[in-house]
């Protein structure tokens, strides 16, 4: 629903939560049809907390988003995904680029490095 406060299930005539059998008789389709049986409704909240690690979300940010109050908590969502390193690495060199590409002064300086 609508607003900050909206509920992300509503229920059909938008009054109040979805009731919890609803929720479940769908989501156990959904798993069928999937072909993922095994999946628990935790196990997506762990999936979107670790895509927004992979977004780039701070611990702080992870923290707020999932409601942990500990760091302990949240950190279980930093774990290294497989091509993590890489896209690292190429986000740090587009970081670099504006250094690489800076003038050069009349004495050859090429100036100091002003992050």
């Amino acid at each position: 629903m609508p607003g900050p406060d909206g509920l992300l299930f509503p229920n059909a005539a938008r009054t109040g939560h979805l009731h919890v059998n609803t929720l479940f008789k769908t989501y156990h389709r959904a798993r069928r049809v999937a072909g993922r049986p095994d999946l628990r409704v935790h196990d997506l909240r762990h999936c979107a907390a670790t895509m927004a690690a992979q977004a780039g979300a701070t611990l702080a940010e992870l923290m707020a988003r999932m409601g942990d109050s500990t760091t302990k908590a949240a950190l279980v969502y930093q774990h290294v995904a497989e091509g993590r390193d890489r896209i690292i690495a190429e986000r740090m060199a587009l970081l670099a680029e504006p250094l690489l590409a800076q003038p050069t002064f009349p004495d050859g300086d090429v100036g100091r490095w002003r992050p």
